[in-house]
């Protein structure tokens, strides 16, 4: 790693990240439902203090995620430059993803590009696995990074949440989850609109509606969620 800079390009990267390779990682890997096919078995810790250490550049981006490398795809989202990722290209990394970790990456650079408003709605809608919890991943980032978003705003990513709370594939059901209860952790008025759907899908016929509604409401009626919404009054 000590010979990269923020001027190396990809196979430089690449280079490094063989170097840096790891077998027993890989095992390791798959027991937390990563995709190991081209796992280098380097971990995200050492993942993130190369991106800070090369910085942000978007065609050393593109060509890293153009390899399909694990390590060198989840780069790929740490390094981009999320003002020149275009609309097209965050459909075809989202289509790319093949496990949840890549999703949980590479929606960052898709919210700060500004695509949520179309993406969100696009990605809810699409019957693939991964790309489906892409929306709602980007939601979760949304509710606690975009500081600035109207509430109303927020509480309209509900609808969402409604209509897709009866997939029962299991990294959406969970995304689905995660979205919930990061919309109610944002602030009363959020948290209150969050809890009523919680708790009417709590209620449904449907066992994933159900799960997803009693497992948030655990943590949205939590001690510790109160105290964090009375600190930000």
């Amino acid at each position: 790693m000590s010979g990269l800079a923020k001027t190396s390009d990809a196979n430089e990267v690449i280079a490094t990240l063989r170097a840096m390779a790891s077998s027993d990682n890989v095992a390791g890997m798959a027991r937390f439902g990563i995709v190991t096919e081209t796992a280098l078995g380097v971990s995200n810790t050492d993942l993130r203090a190369l991106g800070r250490k090369i910085d942000r550049d978007h065609e050393r981006a593109l060509a890293l995620w153009d390899s399909g490398i694990r390590e060198a795809r989840l780069l790929a989202a740490f390094t981009e430059e999320p003002q020149r990722m275009t609309v097209d290209q965050a459909r075809r990394w989202a289509a790319d993803c093949n496990s949840w970790e890549l999703v949980d990456a590479v929606n960052e650079p898709i919210m700060r590009a500004g695509h949520g408003p179309v993406l969100i709605a696009e990605f809810a809608a699409d019957e693939r696995e991964f790309v489906r919890r892409m929306a709602f991943s980007m939601i979760c980032w949304g509710a606690v990074h975009q500081k600035t978003l109207a509430d109303e705003d927020v509480i309209a990513w509900l609808a969402f949440v409604e209509a897709r709370s009866r997939d029962p594939r299991n990294f959406v059901r969970k995304a689905v989850n995660w979205a919930l209860r990061q919309i109610g952790k944002r602030n009363r008025a959020c948290h209150a609109a969050a809890r009523t759907l919680a708790e009417e899908l709590a209620e449904s016929a449907d066992k994933t509606a159900r799960w997803i509604g009693k497992d948030a409401l655990r943590e949205l009626e939590s001690e510790a969620v109160y105290k964090r919404l009375a600190r930000r009054d």
